[in-house]
Formats: C-alpha cells, sequence, structure tokens
C-alpha cells in the first residue's frame, strides 16, 4: 500500500442524480457528477452497511433501518451497535498494514472497527428531556471538536427542528480533524442536510433548492480540506428521494381491522400487545417487513394486505431469497409501497388512542419510521401527527432511483452500484 495515499469519503443523505437534474445541477464542489444504482432497500442504514462490506442485506443483515426482534419481540430501531453489521468491513486488510480510519456520523458505528468514532450518544433522563452527548474514540476527540466549534446540537440533526446546521458542524469537524497531525489515512462522514427539507417540501421545492445550496457549500468546505490536507475526495448519495403523490399506507391499522393485529389498553391508549398479536407491519418509507408471529397466517396476511390501496408488491420469504433479500432478521414478507405513497406505523383510528410516544420525538420507542416528527404539532411542543404533510420519500428503486457521486481520484473508477463503487474506492487507497 502506498503510505502516502489518502481517502476522505462523503456519504450525502438523498444525492439522488434525478434531484440534481431537476434543479439543473451538473456538479458539486467543482467535480462533475456521475450516477450508479443504490441497492434495495434503499435506506440509510442499509446503504451504510452495503458500503462498508461491500454485500447486500442478506449477507450484512441490515434490512432496513430496523428489524423485529423475534427473541425479545419489539421492535429495534436506529440502534448504534456496529455488532449488527455482519461480514468484514472493505478496510479490513488496510488496517492491518498500518493504515487507520476514521468514522463521523455512520448509524451503527458505535464498536466499529474504526481508530477514530464521533456520533450522537444522548442520554435520556428519567423524567424526560435529555442530555445531549457525542460519543467518541478517543475519548476526548468530541470534547475537542466542541470546543473548537461550539457544541453539537442534536435538535438540529432530527425533529421538528432538523436542518443543514447539524450538516455544517459535521462538514467542519471533518475539516477539523483531517488536519490534524494523526487524522486517519481513510475518512468516512455522513452529511444529512438534504434528507429534511426534500421528506417536508418535495424533492421538487424551492426548500430543494436551498438545501442542495447548503450541501454544495459544505462539500466545498471538505474539498479544500482535503487538498490541503492531501486526500482524495469520494463524495456519494445513498438513496433518491421520490415525490409523494398519494396518500400514506397503514398496514397495521389493516391487520387490526382484521384481528391479527392485537393492541391493549392502557389509560384509554392503544399500545401494541406483541405477545398476541398474529402479525405486524415494521413500516420504513416505502417498504414493510411484515412478520407473521403466527406461521401459518402469512396467506391470511397477505390476502389481507393484498387490495390495499398504495401497495405494489408483496414478496415472501422464497421470493425474497431469490432476490437476494432475506435474512433472519427479514419480515415473512416483504411489501413495498407503488410510487408516490410510503408506509406509517398507526394502527389506532382514534386519536386519544394514540400512545403516549406518537405525541414525541421517540425514534426507538416507535414500532416504524416516523417522518412526522419533522413537523411541529399540536398541543404545542409535540409533533405532528398528520401524515399528508410529508411530500418526499424512498426505499424503492424506480426509474429515478439512480444515486450521484463525483471524486477528485483520477484512476478510471466505473461503479455500476454502490458495491462496486465502495470496493473500487477501498482498492484504490490500498494500492
Amino acid at each position: 500500500m502506498s503510505k502516502n495515499r489518502k481517502l476522505l469519503i462523503v456519504q450525502c443523505a438523498a444525492l439522488g442524480k434525478g434531484l440534481l437534474d431537476t434543479h439543473s445541477v451538473s456538479s458539486m464542489a467543482g467535480l462533475d457528477v456521475r450516477t450508479c444504482k443504490t441497492m434495495f432497500p434503499a435506506l440509510t442504514c442499509t446503504a451504510q452497511a452495503t458500503f462498508r462490506t461491500g454485500t447486500l442485506p442478506a449477507s450484512h443483515g441490515i434490512i432496513a433501518n430496523g428489524f423485529f426482534s423475534r427473541e425479545l419481540m419489539r421492535p429495534i430501531f436506529w440502534e448504534q451497535s456496529a455488532a449488527l453489521v455482519t461480514g468484514k468491513r472493505l478496510w479490513h486488510n488496510l488496517q492491518r498494514t498500518g493504515t487507520k480510519v476514521g468514522m463521523f456520523f455512520w448509524q451503527q458505528s458505535l464498536g466499529e472497527e474504526c481508530d477514530w468514532i464521533v456520533s450522537p450518544a444522548p442520554i435520556h433522563k428519567h423524567h424526560g428531556g435529555m442530555i445531549q452527548s457525542l460519543y467518541s474514540k478517543p475519548a476526548d476527540l468530541g470534547r475537542k471538536l466542541n470546543e473548537h466549534l461550539g457544541d453539537f446540537d442534536l435538535m438540529h440533526y432530527w425533529g421538528p427542528t432538523a436542518s443543514s446546521k447539524s450538516s455544517e458542524w459535521i462538514a467542519k469537524a471533518t475539516a477539523l480533524a483531517i488536519s490534524l497531525p494523526d487524522a486517519p489515512e481513510l475518512f468516512l462522514t455522513y452529511l444529512p442536510a438534504l434528507d429534511y427539507d426534500l421528506q417536508r417540501f418535495g424533492p421538487g421545492s424551492n426548500q430543494a433548492a436551498k438545501a442542495i445550496d447548503s450541501l454544495t457549500k459544505q462539500l466545498y468546505l471538505l474539498h479544500e480540506a482535503a487538498q490541503k490536507n492531501g486526500y482524495e475526495l469520494l463524495i456519494f448519495g445513498d438513496y433518491a428521494i421520490r415525490e409523494v403523490t398519494g396518500s400514506a399506507i397503514l398496514p397495521n391499522r389493516c391487520l387490526n381491522e382484521a384481528g391479527l393485529f392485537a393492541t391493549r389498553a392502557i389509560k384509554g391508549m392503544a399500545y401494541p400487545d406483541f405477545h398476541q398479536s398474529r402479525a405486524f407491519a415494521l413500516v420504513d418509507h416505502e417498504i414493510a417487513h411484515v412478520y407473521c408471529l403466527d406461521g401459518s397466517s402469512v396467506e391470511q396476511v397477505r390476502a389481507c394486505l393484498a387490495n390495499v390501496e398504495g401497495i405494489d408488491s408483496i414478496m415472501d420469504r422464497n421470493q425474497q431469497t431469490i432476490a437476494g433479500l432475506y435474512h433472519a432478521r427479514s419480515g415473512d414478507l416483504l411489501v413495498t409501497a407503488k410510487k408516490g405513497h410510503w408506509f406509517a406505523y398507526p394502527w389506532w383510528k382514534n386519536e386519544r388512542e394514540a400512545p403516549e410516544y406518537a405525541r414525541h420525538v421517540d425514534i426507538h420507542s416507535k414500532p416504524g419510521y416516523d417522518p412526522c416528527e419533522l413537523f411541529w404539532g399540536w398541543p404545542p411542543f409535540s409533533v405532528s401527527r398528520d401524515t399528508s404533510r410529508i411530500k418526499g420519500t424512498h426505499g424503492v428503486i424506480g426509474d429515478d432511483g439512480a444515486i450521484a457521486w463525483m471524486t477528485t481520484i483520477k484512476d478510471d473508477i466505473k461503479a455500476a452500484d454502490i458495491c462496486g463503487l465502495a470496493k473500487q474506492a477501498i482498492e484504490w487507497i490500498g494500492q
């Protein structure tokens, strides 16, 4: 391996080729835009696991941003342990020859095979609220970044006040980190700048155009820092966000009405009873993993969902296996949405029955991804529960699903898909 080679990899949420075409963007940070295919399902955690292993969900096990634990009998969403990602990392052999690796703000990064790590790790207080904190390796790295840049504000990273300010901080932190004398030669960072307003207002909106401008400035900053510190630069998107034109799909309401999804009443609120349920849909944007907790109910569940408006396909275990998608964590059925639709987790009809967590930003308690957390709702300081406010979604790879990427690497990289892009980039630094 050439000890002089260093590479900064920047993953940009929602950097789809169609988005840039819509807004007439052919280059970013002075680099020409190229395209390749993402993987299915096209989701944050899945994309990041695919990139770091060079394998697909059937192998690395990150089937979505969450999964249903059959042992614990509960959904698990947005967990941070790197041990959830199965498989050897593409940089494993590089580390054996002395290359150091840094990772900022990637999901499932805690405990990762990296020398430097920074990730949000707040402490939730017993009576509400939280203590904002960064997990870092080395232990004092996060403190040093906060001292130089001001404290990282998690409220800009997710929730109703989420904005490009979170990406600005991450970009500055990354630029500062790679300037340090002992910085890792391979550095991976994540910028979520596009994700928020594309989901709030849609990929064709004026707000989306402003988000692209913000991201472009952050990428210029990183390009300059990379040049100054001897790094080549690779920028890539993880998925393309599509416009929402139809209504949200509520599979758990359908299952509940059919007597397949059970709830228990707690102070008038309807909480899931997974131990008594026969089926449950873990929803994530345009896909849903449906777990048939009673193995004999698969065909009944399929029939229940078959005529639901907005559902496109229903894949059983065999069909998932043939497509290279099935993993032990996968649902018995994998359901996809038609273009313009997305899956929401609610099962209740009466708002008074909504669980307490429905009113709050609570990414770990909710049994599904909830983009409504990007909006304030009523009463004050609660989040919205109005699914009609969501204007952008992702997960299914359609005709407009190509992702954008760009690089300063002069060697000829011709990536057909995200796996090939990852492998070629890591191979390059090891040459």
